[in-house]
């Protein structure tokens, strides 16, 4: 029979942290603590395997599962000494969701199972009759919001009203009678709300809130956060029950989040939160301002309140020295929860920390400096994509700025952006636009998608473990947590500081490196790669085979493609150039000029625009390789479009407007992205390649004559399909280079290759390979062409594929490897049989993307070229694409 349940506590486990694709992360890692002999609370974990028949069998539970889990409790209940469902001594269990990838606050919770009319009387007996009454309100409140589908704004709202009844600010100052009451009141309302009484029978509690746990994989916000985080659905969760251990019975009890090391900064520090007499939600929901844990951060944060160190020194060195254990096991930063009941210390949970990028970087690089791993095991320990979040402005020291409120630096960054204080309000302005900052009390897992929709995130509650911290970070986006003096009105939708009221689109700017709220916009800086983040990267560069080389037309983007470590230009698209308003008018010229004399007229005003172009990339790269892509436009990108356009055109021609007008319907088609464009246009007119060489060539012997050092251009023909109409170009370009070098000092040597992104190009490989030096794979058009879909259209359908199941991923973003890749396998093969030295890359927008990077690394080209502010995403992906195929060729011998 398949085993669906593995126990732990007591001092063992039936299993370990390796096995947490089918334990998921907590409960992988609660087996692992119990078989450190830490105290963890003991209990039992159904496996994913379990919710994934669950999903294949319309929802029914597998068989066995009933008989392992009343195996299980049999079991908990003799390590607890107590009985589940009754007796002098109640067992009470939580009831959590653990998927292999951890998924803060997406799925349901169920805390203090087992209480009833019954039980909650004999916890009052060997407890507190206050706590007792309290904890049952919260596991109605909790159970019936998870299973029973009762709103918890509905009891939120009885609360409110009782505490106004008796004049009380919060719900400590409710006595057990109040709270009695409030238990009447709430399980009136699940009898009202829900159509029959809450459930009595602990074993049906637990059914019930299994099947929750379950059935909550599936909710909206765990699936937002899946395609977030590209988590498979195939991957099921866990569920974990665990007896529960209470840091809300008086004084000597307490709860708290914490890090081995800083997740803002990095920083080798014990990090975290905790609050006495509380529960575990009561720290990350942000209700209660947390106190600190360690005296050195009271003391830096100016708090009044006093740290765990002095308040319960013995447990404080106790966890201590669990917290040190477990990273040196785990070899990396660990976020553990814990619980002290009565004075005793219990373990809950320890997982892989989230962190900021930045303080990944820090603890990657201190690591393998401290020996506790490799510089290979650092440089994979990086999300490349993650790097996004220090490729990106930062506020500007020197700017002036009005701050009126401060907060917690939850998340490092800065933004500006109107104000918004809904999540869909901030997910509706962002697709109109706008850039806006979410402003709430607190967020809330069910704020997902306006948390990914905003700029930054700013609460006026919660700390550095609540839930709005946790996700920003992990989304990478500013976040500005615990600002008390902010006055959130929702109903209102105002925001009252200093005074003075903000509104829905009034401009702040939020700095989650320092917690300050500013009122306006603020200036920004571009970010440099320095420090722990220049390490790695060099770290990468001896690691990796592939070069990495940047898409770019400007002297800016060159630079900066330089600065963040290029090795040369994959991809200078020309035409990009010609929208200036100094060079539109001749474009269009050119464009519709009825014959060679009137395109060279129009050419000849282009030249000397195109051969500055080239010489400050030239100037700018010293060196590099740069690949400059000739003219490839669909011709109605620039063709003037109404009267004034027309009439503009035909003034600086000369012309008569009503020909141009004819001579633009001639030029018209119906499907240009297909039509007159790239090597066919350059064949229609080969003035147009004759000039644009003539402009390389030239710029190319200027920069060398300026720099002192050798320049090679690559000449790039798109959209080529035949050999025929590569080598037709090519002549031109051969006939004119030929030319330049004859008049002109010095001699410039120069590649002439092609760009792939026909799949007739892809088949034709090693006949085109005989006439070109290089390839360029240019996968946005590839992929348009494989598929037969348009890019810009395909938004409206690829969504529906991927929630079928049709497409895993958008194949625009992640190279499509069964198709599109092959075509690329099938060129690569067949481009080195016809020429062994020919250079391959890839230049399409897959080109920063790191699944792509990956394959192409397997492919075996010898580049990527990406956008200027992708490069370290590339050159970091780039290298862990070669550790990869490392691990999997020694694994597999």
């Amino acid at each position: 029979m398949t085993k669906w349940v593995y126990s732990f506590g007591g001092g063992e486990a039936e299993g370990s942290r390796e096995m947490r694709n089918l334990l998921g992360g907590k409960g992988a890692n609660l087996a692992e603590m119990a078989s450190l002999g830490l105290p963890v609370p003991p209990g039992f974990t159904i496996t994913t395997e379990a919710c994934n028949f669950y999903y294949a069998n319309g929802q029914e539970m597998p068989e066995g599962l009933t008989e392992q889990v009343e195996a299980a409790l049999a079991r908990l209940e003799e390590i607890q000494g107590k009985s589940f469902g009754g007796g002098e001594l109640p067992l009470l269990v939580s009831v959590r969701s653990g998927a292999r990838s951890s998924m803060p606050g997406m799925m349901d919770t169920v805390l203090n199972l087992g209480l009833n009319d019954d039980t909650v009387e004999e916890l009052a007996k060997s407890a507190d009759r206050r706590f007792a009454y309290d904890s049952y309100r919260r596991f109605i409140q909790m159970y019936s919001d998870v299973v029973l589908g009762v709103d918890h704004h509905e009891f939120e709202a009885i609360l409110e009203e009782e505490r106004d009844t008796r004049g009380v600010a919060g719900d400590t100052d409710l006595s057990a009678d109040d709270w009695v009451e409030i238990v009447k009141r709430f399980k009136a309302l699940v009898d009202e709300v829900h159509g029959a009484p809450f459930p009595q029978a602990p074993r049906d509690q637990l059914w019930g809130a299994i099947g929750a746990v379950f059935s909550s994989w599936m909710n909206a916000r765990a699936i937002t956060y899946r395609r977030l985080h590209d988590i498979p659905e195939s991957w099921g969760t866990a569920v974990n029950v665990q007896a529960m251990v209470f840091g809300n019975m008086g004084e000597d009890s307490a709860t708290g989040v914490a890090f081995t090391r800083d997740p803002a900064t990095g920083e080798k520090a014990l990090y975290g939160e905790f609050l006495i007499n509380a529960q575990g939600e009561d720290v990350v929901a942000g209700i209660r301002t947390p106190q600190y844990l360690t005296e050195k951060a009271r003391t830096e944060a100016g708090s009044d309140s006093p740290s765990l160190e002095t308040l319960m020194p013995e447990q404080f060195a106790e966890f201590l020295a669990h917290s040190n254990r477990l990273e040196e096991h785990y070899r990396d930063m660990q976020d553990m929860e814990f619980t002290i009941e009565r004075g005793r210390l219990w373990m809950l949970q320890t997982r892989n920390g989230k962190r900021t990028t930045r303080a990944a970087l820090k603890i990657a690089t201190s690591m393998a400096e401290e020996g506790l791993i490799s510089e290979e095991e650092a440089v994979m320990r990086i999300e490349p994509t993650s790097l996004d979040q220090l490729l990106h402005p930062t506020l500007d020291p020197k700017a002036e700025r009005t701050v009126i409120a401060r907060g917690l630096p939850a998340s490092p960054g800065a933004a500006s952006g109107e104000i918004v204080f809904s999540p869909d309000r901030a997910d509706f302005l962002t697709k109109e636009g706008h850039t806006v900052i979410l402003v709430r009390l607190e967020t809330s897992p069910e704020d997902i998608q306006g948390m990914v929709s905003a700029r930054g995130i700013l609460t006026s509650r919660g700390g550095m473990t609540s839930h709005a911290a946790v996700v920003a970070r992990g989304m990478g986006k500013p976040c500005v947590c615990g600002a008390g003096a902010l006055k959130i009105d929702h109903k209102t939708n105002t925001m009252l500081v200093m005074g003075k009221a903000y509104h829905e689109g009034d401009l702040i700017t939020i700095d989650g490196a320092t917690g300050e709220v500013m009122e306006g916009r603020v200036a920004m800086l571009q970010p440099e790669v320095s420090g722990d983040f220049a390490k790695l990267m060099v770290w990468a560069d001896r690691t990796r085979r592939m070069r990495v080389r940047a898409n770019a037309e400007t002297p800016e983007d060159a630079r900066a493609a330089r600065d963040f470590g290029a090795e040369g230009i994959g991809l200078c698209r020309t035409e990009h150039t010609f929208f200036q308003d100094d060079r539109i008018v001749a474009m269009r010229e050119m464009i519709v000029a009825e014959d060679a004399e009137s395109r060279r007229s129009a050419l000849a005003k282009l030249l000397p625009l195109q051969r500055q172009d080239f010489l400050e990339l030239f100037q700018t790269m010293r060196g590099l390789p740069v690949t400059i892509r000739l003219l490839d436009p669909p011709l109605h990108e620039f063709l003037p479009k109404g009267e004034h356009e027309i009439a503009e055109v035909a003034e600086a021609m000369g012309a008569d407007p009503a020909r141009l007008r004819d001579r633009i319907l001639e030029l018209t088609e119906s499907n240009p992205m297909l039509g007159s464009r790239g090597c066919r246009l350059l064949l229609l007119h080969p003035e147009i390649p004759e000039m644009q060489t003539r402009a390389i060539i030239e710029a190319a012997q200027h920069a060398a004559r300026l720099t002192g050092e050798p320049v090679v251009p690559e000449i790039m023909v798109p959209l080529v399909g035949m050999l025929g109409e590569f080598e037709r170009v090519k002549a031109v370009i051969d006939a004119t280079a030929k030319e330049v070098n004859a008049s002109g000092e010095p001699k410039i040597e120069y590649k002439v290759g092609t760009m792939i992104e026909l799949p007739r190009a892809a088949i034709r490989a090693r006949e085109i390979a005989s006439a070109a030096e290089f390839f360029s794979f240019g996968t946005n058009d590839l992929t348009q062409t494989t598929f037969g879909i348009s890019r810009d259209d395909a938004a409206s359908f690829l969504t529906h594929y991927q929630e079928l199941g049709i497409i895993e991923k958008d194949p625009f973003v992640t190279i499509d490897v069964d198709g599109v890749g092959a075509l690329i396998t099938l060129s690569v093969r067949e481009g080195r049989m016809g020429r062994p030295d020919l250079k391959l890359g890839i230049c399409g927008e897959h080109g920063g993307d790191p699944a792509s990077i990956r394959f192409c690394e397997d492919a075996g080209l010898d580049y990527v070229s990406c956008s200027p502010y992708r490069v370290p995403v590339a050159r970091l992906a780039a290298a862990q694409a070669v550790i990869g195929k490392k691990t999997a060729s020694s694994e597999t011998a």
